[in-house]
């Protein structure tokens, strides 16, 4: 193989090389994104397993005026 062979050889090599390099640099902070999104929604779901959904606090309203429509009655407070 001669010089000029040998030398375009070397620098498709580096071309190659710099090319995975590259990629491997992007698959590296893609990665990191990925942790970062993955930590958010888990934040988001711890908050909202604590949080009450509106349809239930919509239930639980109905539940205590009627609750309280009944003790008002009994105590006299109320007029049906």
């Amino acid at each position: 193989m001669d010089k000029e062979t040998k030398k375009e050889f070397s620098n498709l090599g580096r071309m190659v090389k710099k090319g995975f390099d590259d990629v491997d640099k992007k698959f590296g902070e893609v990665h990191k994104e990925l942790g970062i999104l993955k930590q958010d929604t888990e934040e988001i779901k711890l908050r909202l397993d604590q949080v009450a959904y509106r349809f239930e606090l919509q239930d639980l309203e109905k539940r205590f005026e009627k609750r309280l429509q009944k003790v008002e009655l009994k105590l006299g407070l109320r007029k049906t």
